[in-house]
C-alpha cells in the first residue's frame, strides 16, 4: 500500500514538472557559445580521455609528440623532459622552434595560435610536416587549457622569446628574452588542481612511454630527470636498432622459438610501414601498434593488416614447404599468434584516428599497405631462414592441436552447464539477488573459512564460492588442461561468462567478484594463483574494475569491553597507544574510588578496574567467527576492498612470466632484486 501512495506521489510530481516547463522559454539567447579554449575546461575528458591519471599524464604526451614529430622530420636529436617540484613538468627540444612571426588570420603570433586556438598548426597542410602525430590539432592548445600556468620559450634566428599564459589565456605578451645559439622549443605547465584533483605523475610509467618513443625514433636521445626530490634521477635513452631492439626488449626473459628477430620495412600508396616480431615459448600473444609514433592501444586497420599477412603468409609456406597437406585444415590467427610477440609502426600523413585520444586507427588504406608490406616481408624471411620457418610453423602446429582439445574441453563445460539448466556448483552458497550490479561473489579457501563467511554473509546480494586448497597454475598449462580441473570449472560456471572464445562479459553474474584468502604466504600464493588465472582468462573483468582483493584484519585488540580490529602493524601500534592513553586517564579515577570504597562509600565498578590489553593474531579466517568475520570483511560499511587494476599490461604480462613460469633463475633474480623491499610477509 505505502509502494502504491509513493508512485502517485511521483506521478504527480512529474506532471508538475511538465506544467511548469510549458512556459519556459528556448530560443538564440539560450544557446550558448563558448570561445576559444573554453570548450576544453567545460569538457576535459573529450580531449585526454579522463581526469584522472591516464588523462593527466596525457598532457605530457601531447607536449611530447611535438618534440618527437621534429626527431621523426630530421630537425630534432635530442628531447629532455623535466619533472620539477611543484607538479610542473619541463619538455624541451631542440627542433626548428615554433615560428613567432604574425599569422596572417588571427593577426596574433603563430605561437600565440598554436598555444590558444584549437585545430592550429603546422600538421594541416603545407609541407612542415610530412607525417605528424598530433592531426587532431588538440595537442599543445589543450594542456594550455588545463594548465594554472604555462611558460612557452622559443629559441629561433638567435633569439629567445618567452610568453606565459593561465587557463588558456595569455598573461605577457610576447618578448624577446635575450639571445640563444640554438634552436628549439621549451614548455613549462602547471596542471590546474581545479581540473586534476589528485595530481601525481608516475615515473616508471613516464619512463615506459619515452623508452618506448626512444625505440621507435632509432638515433635520437632522450634523456628523463626527476627533480621532484633532493635525490634527482636522470636517464636516457637512446637506440640504434629500432623495432628489433624493442622486440629484443619486449621479449626479455622468455625462450625465444627461433633465433632471429623478423623485420621489414616498406612503402606503399606513400604509407611507411615497418613490423618485427619473434616467437617465444610463451603461450600468450602481444602486439602493439604505432602511428606516427602514438600508440594506437585499441589497435585499428593497420594490426589488422599485419594479422592478415601472417595468417597468410605462414599459411602458404607450410602449403609449399609440406609442412601442412592440402588436405589439412588451416591454421587460424589464434594459431599462429600464440607466444608471438610483435610491434607494427606506421608513418602516414593523414591518420584518422577514432576519438581524441587517438587509440584506434581507422584508415582503410593502412590494411592493404601493411598486409603488402609484411606479406612480402614474411616471404622472403621465411626462405632465407628455414630452420626459423620450421620452427614458427611447428609452434603453430602445436597450438592448433591444443586449440582443437581445449574446444572440446569448452564444449564440454558449456554443456554439461546447459544441461543441468545452467546448474551452479553444488557448493556454491548463491545470493537470492539477480541484480549483477548489486551482487557479490567471495572465492573463499578452505572449509572452516567458507563455514563462517556463508553464516556471516547477507544472503541477500553475497554468495560464497569455497575452493579446496590451491587451484591449478594456468600460467604453465593450455586450456584443455585448465578446464580439466574442477575448482576452475566451478569458478567459470558460477561467474557465468564461459572463458576464452565463448567468454561473454555481459554474461557476468556479479559485479564484484572478491578474493579472500588468509593473511599468510599459503593465502597470498593462492590469490597469486588466481590473479593469473584472471589476468590470463578473464582480463575483461580486471578493466571492467570488478575484480577486487578481501583484507581482512591482523589482529584482533581488546581492552576491557572494548574490541579494535588492526589491518596491518602500523593499525595495530596506533591501537595499542590509544588503550595505554585511555588506561593512564583511568589510573587517578580508579584510585580515587579505591579511597571512596576505604571510608565506605560505594564499590567499585567491574568495568573501571585495571585490565590488561589481550591482543589476538588471526592466522586464518577459519578462526574468526560469523559475526566477527561480517564486521571486519565483509561489511559493506566497514569493509577494506582492493580494487584490481592493471596499469601495464606489458609490465605485468612479465611479472606473471617470471613469478609464475617454469624457469626458476629469472624467479630466483626478481626475488633477490626485491627481498629488501618486502614488507609484512607471512606475520
Amino acid at each position: 500500500m505505502t509502494r502504491e501512495k509513493n508512485t502517485q506521489k511521483n506521478m504527480e510530481k512529474k506532471r508538475e514538472t511538465k506544467s511548469e516547463t510549458k512556459g519556459v522559454s528556448y530560443g538564440a539567447k539560450d544557446i550558448y557559445v563558448l570561445e576559444g579554449l573554453e570548450p576544453v575546461r567545460k569538457r576535459p575528458g573529450m580531449y585526454i580521455g579522463s581526469t584522472g591519471p591516464d588523462g593527466l599524464h596525457h598532457l605530457i604526451w601531447e607536449v611530447l609528440d611535438n618534440g618527437i614529430d621534429e626527431c621523426i622530420g630530421g630537425f630534432a636529436k635530442e628531447i629532455k623532459l623535466t619533472l620539477l617540484p611543484n607538479n610542473r613538468v619541463k619538455c624541451e627540444d631542440d627542433g626548428r622552434g615554433i615560428p613567432v612571426d604574425i599569422h596572417s588570420q588571427t593577426k596574433k603570433s603563430a605561437l600565440e595560435t598554436v598555444m590558444t586556438t584549437l585545430h592550429a598548426g603546422a600538421k594541416f597542410g603545407g609541407k612542415a610536416y610530412q607525417v605528424a602525430g598530433g592531426l587532431h590539432g588538440v595537442g599543445v592548445s589543450v594542456v594550455n587549457a588545463l594548465s594554472i600556468w604555462l611558460k612557452a620559450e622559443i629559441c629561433r634566428d638567435g633569439i629567445k622569446y618567452t610568453q606565459e599564459y593561465s587557463k588558456g589565456i595569455v598573461k605577457t605578451k610576447l618578448k624577446k628574452d635575450g639571445k640563444c645559439r640554438k634552436t628549439g622549443t621549451t614548455v613549462v605547465f602547471e596542471p590546474d588542481q581545479e581540473i586534476f584533483k589528485d595530481i601525481e605523475f608516475n615515473l616508471n610509467r613516464i619512463l615506459s612511454h619515452l623508452r618506448q618513443q626512444a625505440y621507435l625514433t632509432p638515433k635520437i636521445k632522450i634523456i628523463v630527470s626527476d627533480q621532484r626530490e633532493k635525490e634527482i634521477k636522470n636517464y636516457t635513452f637512446y637506440f640504434e636498432g629500432g623495432l628489433t631492439a624493442y622486440v629484443r626488449h619486449l621479449v626479455r626473459g622468455a625462450e625465444p622459438r627461433h633465433e632471429n628477430i623478423f623485420y621489414t620495412s616498406g612503402k606503399k600508396d606513400e604509407i611507411l610501414v615497418e613490423a618485427a616480431f619473434q616467437c617465444t615459448q610463451e603461450y600468450e600473444h602481444y602486439e602493439e601498434g604505432f602511428v606516427n609514433n602514438i600508440h594506437t592501444g585499441e589497435g585499428g586497420t593497420h594490426l589488422t593488416g599485419f594479422r592478415s599477412a601472417m595468417t597468410r603468409g605462414l599459411n602458404d609456406y607450410a602449403k609449399k614447404n609440406g609442412l601442412i597437406k592440402e588436405s589439412e585444415e588451416t591454421l587460424t590467427g589464434d594459431d599462429i599468434r600464440e607466444g608471438l610477440t610483435a610491434v607494427i609502426s606506421l608513418k602516414i600523413k593523414e591518420p584518422q584516428f577514432e576519438g581524441q585520444t587517438k587509440a584506434k586507427l581507422g584508415n582503410p588504406e593502412a590494411k592493404a599497405a601493411v598486409e603488402s608490406v609484411v606479406l612480402d616481408g614474411l616471404a622472403d624471411y621465411l626462405e632465407r631462414n628455414p630452420l626459423d620457418a620450421k620452427a614458427i610453423i611447428e609452434n603453430c602446429l602445436l597450438s592448433a592441436k591444443a586449440r582443437k582439445a581445449a574446444k572440446a574441453a569448452r564444449q564440454t563445460v558449456l554443456r554439461k552447464g546447459a544441461l543441468e539448466g545452467l546448474a551452479l556448483p553444488g557448493k556454491l552458497a548463491d545470493c537470492s539477488s539477480r541484480d549483477p550490479e548489486e551482487s557479490e561473489l567471495y572465492i573463499v579457501e578452505g572449509e572452516s573459512a567458507a563455514g563462517s563467511s556463508k553464516q556471516g554473509r547477507d544472503r541477500r546480494f553475497q554468495a560464497i564460492l569455497p575452493l579446496k586448497g590451491k587451484i591449478l597454475n594456468v600460467e604453465r598449462a593450455r586450456l584443455d588442461r585448465i578446464l580439466s580441473s574442477k575448482e576452475i570449472k566451478s569458478l567459470i560456471i558460477a561467474m557465468g561468462t564461459a572463458i576464452s572464445e565463448d567468454f561473454d562479459i555481459a554474461k557476468l553474474r556479479y559485479h564484484r567478484i572478491v578474493l579472500m584468502a588468509d593473511a599468510d604466504s599459503d593465502g597470498n600464493h593462492i590469490k597469486t594463483l588466481l590473479l593469473t588465472l584472471f589476468y590470463r582468462y578473464f582480463q575483461p573483468i580486471i578493466e571492467q574494475g570488478f575484480l577486487y582483493i578481501a583484507q581482512p584484519p591482523l589482529y584482533k585488540i581488546q581492552s576491557g569491553k572494548r574490541i579494535e580490529y588492526a589491518y596491518t602493524d602500523a593499525d595495530k601500534a596506533e591501537i595499542l597507544s590509544e588503550f595505554r592513553k585511555e588506561k593512564k586517564k583511568k589510573i587517578p579515577a580508579i584510585k580515587q574510588k579505591a579511597e571512596e570504597i576505604e571510608e565506605g562509600k560505594e564499590e567499585i565498578k567491574t568495568e573501571e578496574k585495571i585490565s590488561g590489553i589481550s591482543i589476538q593474531r588471526y592466522k586464518g579466517l577459519g578462526e574468526m567467527n560469523p559475526d566477527e568475520l561480517w564486521t571486519t570483511t565483509m561489511n559493506p560499511e566497514n569493509r577494506i576492498l582492493l580494487q584490481v587494476n592493471i596499469e601495464d599490461a606489458k609490465n605485468a604480462d612479465r611479472i606473471f612470466d617470471i613469478l609464475m613460469g617454469d624457469e626458476v633463475m629469472p624467479r630466483k633474480k626478481f626475488i633477490q632484486i626485491h627481498a629488501k623491499k618486502v614488507r609484512n610477509l607471512d606475520i
